[in-house]
């Protein structure tokens, strides 16, 4: 099982230790990509645009300054740099043995700066966001696209992919083919903070409890137990199930 996270917004990166080691990251195959994106990053960041060109407000000036050593930062592992709503519901320092293994092996966050991350992967920490057209690079959700498609579909293997992701990170990645037809978007109705937290139980609760599902079907009805879920088919090929999920009052 592939469960895709988006990243958070919010994090708490560490103040000191050793730098991101970019050939040590999980997907060896994004280090060029990742460096890439890197560097324009903080070359960005340090110009007068650079609010402007990352879409973020002169309250967030100083995390558009951390950009600029962003490749010689402390790095932090994933699983305690991502906080807000879902990683708060995911509430993944609690999980542990079998469920914590699951959990460094099925989730993965897609990440504007990095491409793809597990959570015991070490990053520092950055602000930048899908939907930013990087100087030098472009825009950053078409741009990952291709250079994801391989890493993730080698990832999701035979197994369900849950996509727990925001609109914004979308575009990074498609499945196709075979994948397509075991790809299940987790939609919740309501706003978008209710959205993120049912999202993370979702994610928690399939790495807590395990799952045997290998068709969308299965999957809703493992999780009918802890939720009150719909099931709709895709629209056309191509497209994802829909898994309507609604968490207990």
């Amino acid at each position: 099982m592939l469960i895709l996270l988006p990243p958070s917004e919010t994090k708490t990166p560490r103040a000191d230790g050793a730098p991101t080691a970019l050939e040590t990251l999980s997907f060896p195959g994004l280090t060029p990509a990742r460096r890439t994106v890197l560097t324009a990053l903080a070359e960005v960041s340090a110009a007068p645009e650079a609010l402007d060109v990352l879409g973020v407000p002169a309250s967030l000036a100083a995390e558009v300054a951390r950009n600029t050593t962003v490749l010689d930062s402390p790095a932090t592992p994933v699983g305690r740099l991502y906080t807000g709503v879902l990683y708060d519901a995911l509430d993944l320092s609690t999980l542990t043995g079998p469920a914590r293994r699951r959990a460094n092996s099925w989730l993965v966050v897609v990440s504007a700066a990095y491409g793809a991350l597990r959570m015991t992967d070490r990053v520092g920490g950055y602000r930048l966001a899908m939907d930013v057209d990087l100087p030098g690079v472009g825009r950053l959700g078409p741009w990952w696209r291709d250079r994801l498609a391989d890493q993730l579909t080698t990832a999701a293997g035979a197994g369900l992919v849950v996509d727990c992701r925001s609109t914004t990170y979308l575009p990074a990645w498609h499945p196709t083919g075979p994948v397509a037809r075991r790809w299940i978007r987790v939609l919740v109705p309501g706003a978008s903070h209710h959205a993120k937290h049912t999202r993370g139980l979702v994610a928690r609760r399939l790495c807590r409890e395990g799952s045997a599902a290998r068709t969308p079907g299965a999957l809703a009805t493992e999780l009918a137990d802890a939720f009150e879920v719909r099931l709709d088919p895709p629209t056309r090929p191509g497209r994802p199930w829909e898994l309507q999920v609604t968490a207990p009052a």
